[in-house]
């Protein structure tokens, strides 16, 4: 049994399916998996899109992870690290990990602590771009005890040391593999960051980025009896429609990620029988993220979309904070996602004791207040009712987002309020693979953020947001020195945001933790840096013969990959 530490918030316990007595490795055959939104490359740590993370986390693991209650349980690690066992200094300035014994990498050779310590070299190079960089906060060495010992000290006491290392988002990567890939070589090493060597229970056989990847069994996994499944198929490409199709209609696909459709599509689809949707709500949210910095391609490139230049329009506050007031949240819950969807004022919906109270306000479209704002900030309205100010500045705005059905819904509505209240909106949208895929040559990406605004959803792993809201403190935005990878998407700066996030990595007291927690929430949200709409919960689908899934939001879904198996 995997040790076990209990978090606060856990999700509802699903239900687990028996597994059938006598099990043999690889005794299911093969699995075939959609994912609409294409992998494009097999390194989480270059990539900050969510598929990247669920597709490398069947190659990648970490020493410990979230299971699908919330609870964190060690993984390559014998145990989770605490004070009372003595894996957790007295002082909280260090974490002493301990691998398992006898783990072996796919390629046969010994998994040993020079991997996990160059695991945080890697991410941590001053001259990389580490898209998650955000887990390796406060961060001063990694210290190798022995062959199968490694203690993170870290600069301040961290009463939560839980980051490094911990989740599909901080896996532990082969350092003969990648030693001659530190820097900005790391996104030209195309053989290791397609075809990483792993300890998962598969192996990549073939990987076409933007398109399908071949897993086959890891000969070297450390249980003989796991995986279930020889050989895996994970198709990318097409829409979430199409997806749910396969599963639930037509039976030529196990599994399907993400299915962002309209709760009366699924229902309809669910009825061909083949298949059945399933759903767990987390901390996911449906957000509209505002530039503060300007993406005029007019701009030169080491300048465009980086804090060298203040967005003209949106660095003002009263604009930001009108165009969240002029739109109706519960409209967009109604045709998006039904139950499957609740409206939100908050980056941080969940856990509970994390979710602040203070921007309810949000719940309620105010048409009227937004163009009151609008005046205020001296944009009148022009002969066709678009808002110019005194320089004659028309107030238009691009508007962009990943192609997706129920996006495209809610791109033309808010459009549609927003052109109320006198801002023309250019829509855009771009291919799933391509706006999330964290390609530095792309001008597509959520990373280089080439318009006003950009709408998509994102969550946390785990149950404590530290690492999360460590996300928007200067420095860690995209730009051009760090291969546009980063998480400050929106390139917002506030010392004062980054001094009180200071106090949340060193408070121990889980009521002064979510106390902190819901008041960085609040300089974000009441700064209109980030717009929330919806909070979501994850809906995917399962065939009707594939058992041993549990749905997990607080890591990657598939992190119990290896258990899953044929039920006929």
């Amino acid at each position: 049994m995997r040790t076990r530490v209990a978090l606060f918030g856990a999700a509802a316990t699903l239900a687990m399916m028996p597994v059938t007595a006598f099990a043999e490795r690889g005794d299911s055959g093969h699995l075939n998996m959609i994912y609409w939104q294409a992998p494009s490359i097999m390194n989480p740590y270059l990539s900050g899109g969510t598929k990247e993370q669920e597709a490398s986390s069947i190659v990648l693991e970490p020493l410990a992870r979230y299971n699908e209650n919330g609870e964190l349980v060690a993984w390559l690690a014998e145990s989770i690290p605490t004070v009372e066992n003595g894996g957790v200094a007295e002082d909280l300035m260090s974490i002493t990990w301990r691998l398992r014994e006898g783990l072996l990498w796919s390629d046969g050779t010994p998994v040993t602590a020079a991997d996990v310590a160059f695991t945080a070299e890697y991410c941590m190079h001053p001259e990389g771009g580490c898209a998650q960089l955000r887990n390796f906060s406060d961060v001063e060495s990694v210290e190798i005890v022995d062959d199968r010992t490694v203690t993170v000290h870290f600069s301040v006491p961290k009463p939560v040391p839980y980051g490094p290392f911990v989740s599909a988002n901080s896996p532990i990567l082969q350092r003969a593999q990648f030693e001659n890939c530190l820097g900005p070589r790391a996104p030209e090493c195309t053989e290791a960051n397609f075809y990483p060597i792993g300890t998962g229970a598969f192996r990549v056989v073939d990987f076409r980025p933007n398109d399908v990847i071949q897993f086959e069994m890891n000969p070297n996994y450390r249980d003989p009896a796991l995986p279930r499944f020889a050989t895996i198929t994970l198709k990318g490409g097409g829409d979430a429609a199409s997806a749910g199709r396969a599963v639930m209609e037509t039976g030529e696909m196990d599994y399907a990620w993400n299915l962002q459709l309209a709760p009366d599509v699924i229902a309809t689809m669910a009825q061909g029988g083949r298949g059945v949707p399933i759903s767990a709500f987390g901390s996911l949210v449906e957000r509209i993220e505002m530039n503060l910095t300007d993406p005029s391609p007019d701009l030169p490139p080491e300048i465009r979309s980086t804090r060298a230049a203040p967005h003209p329009i949106l660095s003002d506050v009263r604009v930001r904070q009108a165009l969240s007031m002029a739109i109706d949240r519960e409209l967009l819950v109604e045709i998006g996602y039904g139950a499957a969807g609740t409206v939100t004022c908050n980056l941080v919906p969940a856990p509970p004791a994390f979710a602040s109270d203070a921007n309810e306000s949000c719940r309620v479209q105010d048409l009227d207040g937004a163009r009151a704002l609008l005046e205020e900030a001296g944009w009148t309205p022009g002969p066709d009712g678009i808002r110019v100010n005194a320089e004659g500045r028309r107030l238009v705005l691009d508007y962009q987002t990943s192609t997706n059905a129920v996006r495209q819904d809610f791109q033309a509505l808010i459009q549609q309020w927003w052109r109320e209240i006198g801002v023309e909106t250019n829509l855009r949208n771009i291919n799933a693979s391509v706006f999330f895929g964290g390609d530095p040559g792309s001008p597509d990406t959520f990373q280089k953020f080439y318009a006003d605004v950009q709408m998509y959803a994102n969550n946390f792993t785990g149950t404590d947001p530290e690492a999360y809201l460590g996300a928007l403190r200067c420095g860690l935005e995209p730009r051009p020195e760090t291969q546009w990878q980063g998480e400050n998407i929106n390139r917002f700066c506030d010392p004062t945001y980054d001094a009180l996030h200071l106090e949340l990595a060193q408070a121990s007291n889980i009521e002064d933790r979510a106390r902190i927690a819901r008041q960085l929430n609040d300089i974000l949200i009441q700064n209109y840096v980030v717009v929330p709409l919806v909070h979501r919960g994850r809906v995917d689908a399962r065939a009707n013969t594939l058992g041993g899934v549990r749905l997990n939001t607080w890591d990657s879904g598939l992190w119990n990959i290896a258990e899953w198996y044929r039920t006929e």
